[in-house]
């Protein structure tokens, strides 16, 4: 759990542990985490290590959604959270605890709850093409345009 916890306030901004509480020797494995509390993105956070075998895991039916202000923080998100996971479609992954993570730009509700029918379906069929996502390839599915590449620099 510490490791998580460091793995995931290190990618954040502001990301922070606030407290590591550890098992003595008559609770449990002395020095693993009992309980630790930590923020991400303002959101407090709470993980532990267990002792005792509860046989179950992290599945996708909970994930949590990283909201990008645009393509370079999907990217810089992606990249850091998929490290040592697995990635999956429509801009879900895995990270490499098993936990389940959507990145996602901040304009995607707008476009999936569009009123705008046929741009809302353009949107979510480009979604479904996707395992990371490309922000601007959304917005234009959305939109009707077609999706401009930029050309490479010259030097």
């Amino acid at each position: 759990a510490e490791e998580a916890m460091q793995h995931y306030t290190s990618i954040f901004p502001d990301g922070r542990i606030r407290t590591l509480r550890r098992y003595t020797e008559h609770e449990g494995p002395a020095g693993t985490l009992k309980h630790g509390r930590f923020v991400l993105q303002g959101q407090e956070m709470i993980a532990m290590d267990s002792h005792g075998d509860h046989n179950f895991g992290f599945s996708e039916g909970l994930s949590l959604q990283v909201l990008c202000d645009g393509q370079v923080d999907v990217d810089r998100y992606w990249d850091a959270l998929s490290d040592g996971g697995s990635t999956g479609q429509c801009g879900w992954l895995k990270d490499r605890f098993g936990v389940s993570w959507q990145v996602v730009p901040k304009g995607i509700a707008d476009w999936l709850g569009s009123g705008d029918a046929a741009g809302r379906d353009r949107a979510f069929q480009a979604l479904l093409g996707m395992t990371k996502l490309d922000v601007a390839a959304l917005k234009a599915a959305h939109d009707g345009a077609p999706r401009v590449t930029p050309s490479p620099r010259r030097m």
